[in-house]
């Protein structure tokens, strides 16, 4: 696996690997912002930008061997039933190989993306407010550099923010660099073991070694993963395969997406309710739908999202459509 994790090593190519403590006080740092992306003040960082300033962070813990540990106010995981988890866990699977097998069928050898290109995404996003029911209807624009070497263009509910290029020793997840994309395996659990690493070394253990915090962090970075509209052929259902595999995963029967169609949630029992975020899958062909999310604005209220992607493209420059 040592290709396969060049990768995240080449976030700082001088970086030293990460120890078993340093590597855990990085995932802390990074599943804290994870847990707290959304609540943020209206002058705040926009969600991506956190979780970029959190990656930048574990490449800091590498080079430095320090990082802050940022406790979070997240529930504990609840006990697991024996047979009960067993036949939640095969249903999931069923869904996500179904998923896995339906992209194979729909997906062709995609053009690779120039490094001075950007990729240009739209999306819906119906919010609504959970006490009132009100539902507002967003369209969010994306418009990511390739190699993160100019200013990308983002949309969070309707508010354009940019993101400046990213510096020495910075990263993003899901790395936006072709080259980058293609190191990452196929094998559904060597895709697995590469996340979670951080940028460490392997270190010879497989998917049932994982700890409940790694089973989440593995499945939430796997979601961010799927959310990138443009990935090398095999990524995306390898991806899908892997979170099969990932213990703790369930499925939510009953659900619809933002387009009102009626699907099967994909959501991780760890870290609070599961029922709050989860992936949505057409319960027949498994295709995959969009995102359910949950946010708490400044004033305290609470808002459930949908979301699905409209349309996405290669473009020569931010505001460029396809």
């Amino acid at each position: 696996m040592n290709d396969e994790l060049e990768l995240l090593r080449e976030w700082d190519a001088d970086a030293t690997p990460l120890t078993g403590p340093a590597r855990a006080r990085a995932r802390h740092r990074l599943l804290n912002a994870m847990a707290h992306a959304d609540r943020r003040t209206a002058t705040g960082p926009g969600r991506r930008q956190a979780l970029r300033l959190a990656a930048a962070a574990v490449v800091a813990t590498a080079v430095t061997g320090t990082a802050v540990l940022v406790g979070t106010n997240g529930s504990d995981e609840d006990g697991a039933p024996g047979t009960g988890t067993l036949r939640v866990e095969i249903a999931a699977a069923t869904v996500l190989n179904g998923a896995a097998t339906w992209e194979r069928e729909q997906e062709k050898q995609p053009v690779a993306p120039r490094g001075d290109q950007f990729i240009y995404s739209k999306r819906i996003i119906k919010e609504t407010e959970e006490k009132t029911g009100e539902v507002t209807t967003y369209t969010d624009e994306m418009w990511d550099s390739v190699d993160v070497s100019k200013p990308s263009l983002t949309m969070e509910l309707g508010r354009e923010m940019w993101e400046q290029p990213a510096e020495k020793g910075g990263g993003v997840w899901p790395p936006r660099k072709w080259s980058e994309l293609k190191k990452l395996p196929r094998e559904p659990e060597q895709l697995v073991m590469a996340i979670i690493s951080l940028g460490s070394r392997p270190d010879g253990r497989s998917i049932g070694d994982l700890d409940e915090l790694e089973r989440f962090e593995a499945y939430w970075l796997l979601g961010e993963l799927l959310k990138n509209p443009l990935l090398p052929q095999g990524l995306r259902p390898a991806a899908y395969e892997a979170l099969a595999l990932v213990p703790g995963v369930k499925t939510i029967p009953g659900v619809r997406d933002s387009a009102g169609r009626t699907g099967v949630g994909i959501a991780h029992t760890g870290r609070g309710s599961h029922e709050s975020k989860y992936l949505i899958f057409d319960p027949v062909s498994y295709e995959f739908l969009g995102f359910r999310d949950e946010r708490i604005s400044t004033s305290g209220k609470k808002y459930i999202q949908l979301s699905h992607v409209v349309d996405w493209g290669i473009v020569d420059r931010v505001r460029e459509r396809p």
